[in-house]
């Protein structure tokens, strides 16, 4: 998409620390082996898989909120090495680490560029329980959104004209994103208040450069392990990290 990387911060009107979607950073420690450790079970009737709250650093969690292992993922929308770890790594991740209990997940949705504003809007647009679920399920969408970009280069150029109240929405509906959400319970009128929210909007850049300055944050997916920047990105290199911190 040789349009993209301009245009897309051209429609964005707040200051984000631009990012490479596949830039990686040097590990800066290394996991100490632990024992193994048991399987956690959860509270009566409930499955951790389906544990979900808001955290107060304004990420989304799945899984035992005390578990002893703890990942986070800052995770752009947009970026296509995200879409990759989530296809190839989350299945595993959720089935065989969350649920036992062991491991809590934290995504964190980091903006790299105008793309990643409103989707991040209408994701966070319903409760908290359904922010990962949508999340996922976007990355597996999101060669959908590219297409359509592409097909309809013209009008995304036109979206960079539309009064700043106005401008997430056009994004929304040029790239598709307004019924990909719509399909999955964020009702079209629903979408258009959240989309129109220049406070919330404000607030997510905000904690955006926050999270950037605070974790070093260079590209995405970036994976922090019990508060250790792990220093990969793909799903065959941090699960070693996992069963050496005792998911095993």
């Amino acid at each position: 998409m040789k349009f993209a990387r301009a245009l897309l911060l051209a429609t964005l009107p707040l200051t984000l620390g631009l990012a490479a979607c596949d830039k990686k950073d040097a590990a800066t420690s290394q996991t100490v082996s632990a024992e193994p450790i048991a399987r956690i079970a959860p509270p009566a009737g409930k499955s951790w898989t389906e544990t979900f709250m808001a955290t107060p650093e304004g990420g989304y969690l799945m899984g035992n909120p005390d578990a002893p292992i703890k990942l986070i993922e800052f995770g752009a929308l947009s970026c296509s090495h995200c879409a990759e770890f989530s296809e190839k790594g989350f299945p595993a991740l959720r089935d065989e680490y969350i649920a036992s209990g062991r491991v809590s997940f934290e995504l964190r949705l980091f903006l790299l560029n105008a793309l990643d504003m409103p989707s991040v809007l209408l994701a966070t647009c319903s409760t908290p329980e359904a922010v990962i679920p949508l999340a996922e399920q976007f990355w597996g969408w999101q060669p959908n959104m590219f297409k359509n970009l592409q097909q309809n280069e013209a009008a995304f150029q036109q979206v960079a004209n539309l009064p700043p109240e106005k401008r997430f929405g056009g994004i929304a509906q040029v790239s598709g994103m307004t019924e990909f959400f719509a399909s999955r319970g964020v009702a079209a009128a629903q979408g258009a208040s959240c989309l129109a929210d220049s406070d919330r909007a404000t607030k997510l850049a905000n904690l955006n450069e926050q999270w950037g300055k605070e974790y070093d944050i260079t590209g995405t997916p970036t994976f922090f392990l019990n508060g250790n920047k792990t220093g990969v990105a793909t799903w065959a290199e941090l699960e070693p990290m996992l069963q050496k911190a005792g998911a095993r």
